[in-house]
């Protein structure tokens, strides 16, 4: 009798276990259909050969990350719209927003993912639907929020691979310079011209890829990640700027708060920098007309009088920002660009806006996608 029961109870968990393998391995394409539509908000200077910066304010949602095809459908439509304006030519270095390959992370899950209510039922699905992966990279996990490192861990080398066919591809196929706004990764770094991950802390990181869709030089690491990234996010301990030649001039790229910190500006006028790219997210719906929270989480720079409350985030963020703004930056130009969609219940913030020659140009409409582009 014994035995039978052991057995009958070994059948029916190796049942339950083989429906749930099944479940979690179907991945049903569903309905797509999304806003390809993309408005020129800002266009200052006049077309010479010195090329432009151009800024992509992108507006996106989960179900453009079901496949990597999904969304550079939507990317490729917003490049071909600037393309049929006049603002694509061998000298532009087009921008994109911080965490736009972040989201990589649910790239081909389930249907039950992209119809959650919460960013944290997304999660769950996104755990439940890869468990071994998921198993993986919790054991793996460090920092003070092993479910988040596990969750932006677990499909890591997917994402690399993916980032880099996409943004590279991009940069190839519409012939530019593309700052690939960020991606959050393990130990990122560029071997014989390719993204690859290690096993250590995850940084924010972003790349810059050529006119031939290659990577140039190593990822940029974010110095002072968002207080509330902090505890999965490790910031760049080295706080290294790199600096790469692109056919408009040298570059540099401040990730999101990077861009507060005079002493980041100084490092870059070292290294003769002319063009400061500020890949940039602020979530939460209406945070960029709350009063600003100041340097949470990290101690505020000497030469920075702005205390917490005194402005709203957007223009804390507008005076922070030190592109070619002499003293601040002898940079000729510079643009912040954000984020824009709703994840789930997270909404996000944030008006790009480019700097020239001390004028700063801002496009006070939030909705929709935009673009920004500036005649060097």
């Amino acid at each position: 009798m014994r035995k039978l029961l052991y057995l009958t109870f070994s059948l029916a968990l190796l049942a339950v276990l083989s429906i749930y393998a099944l479940w979690a391995a179907d991945r049903p394409a569903g309905h797509y259909l999304s806003d390809l539509r993309i408005n020129l908000a800002v266009d200052q200077g006049t077309p010479a050969d010195r090329g432009n910066l151009l800024g992509i304010q992108p507006e996106l949602f989960p179900t453009d990350y079901q496949s990597p095809e999904r969304l550079h459908r939507k990317l490729a439509a917003y490049l071909q719209k600037a393309q049929d304006q006049g603002l694509l030519n061998g000298k532009t270095v087009v921008v994109l927003p911080e965490h736009v390959g972040t989201w990589l992370m649910v790239s081909g899950e389930k249907d039950e993912l992209y119809q959650a209510s919460s960013l944290k039922e997304a999660m769950n699905w996104l755990a439940v639907s890869n468990p071994l992966k998921f198993v993986r990279a919790l054991i793996s996990a460090d920092g003070g929020n092993r479910l988040d490192d596990a969750h932006l861990r677990m499909k890591a080398k997917a994402m690399a691979k993916d980032y880099q066919a996409l943004f590279g591809g991009l940069a190839k196929e519409f012939h530019v310079t593309l700052v690939a706004g960020s991606i959050v990764l393990p130990e990122p770094s560029i071997i014989d011209g390719t993204l690859k991950i290690g096993r250590g802390a995850l940084y924010n990181s972003s790349v810059v890829f050529n006119s031939e869709g290659l990577p140039i030089g190593q990822p940029q690491r974010q110095i002072h990640p968002v207080f509330g990234e902090q505890e999965a996010i490790k910031g760049n301990g080295e706080q290294s700027l790199n600096v790469v030649d692109t056919p408009a001039g040298r570059l540099g790229v401040l990730i999101g708060r990077d861009s507060w910190y005079p002493e980041n500006y100084r490092k870059l006028d070292d290294q003769a920098v002319q063009l400061v790219a500020v890949p940039a997210f602020v979530a939460g719906r209406g945070a960029w007309d709350q009063p600003w929270r100041g340097y949470r989480g990290s101690s505020p720079p000497p030469s920075v009088t702005l205390k917490s409350g005194e402005v709203s985030e957007g223009s804390a963020w507008q005076r922070l920002t030190l592109t070619s703004q002499p003293p601040g930056s002898q940079a000729v130009a510079g643009i912040s660009v954000f984020l824009r969609g709703q994840f789930w219940d997270q909404g996000s913030a944030g008006q790009s806006f480019l700097n020239s020659n001390g004028h700063q140009f801002a496009d006070g409409n939030a909705h929709g996608a935009r673009l920004l582009n500036l005649w060097l």
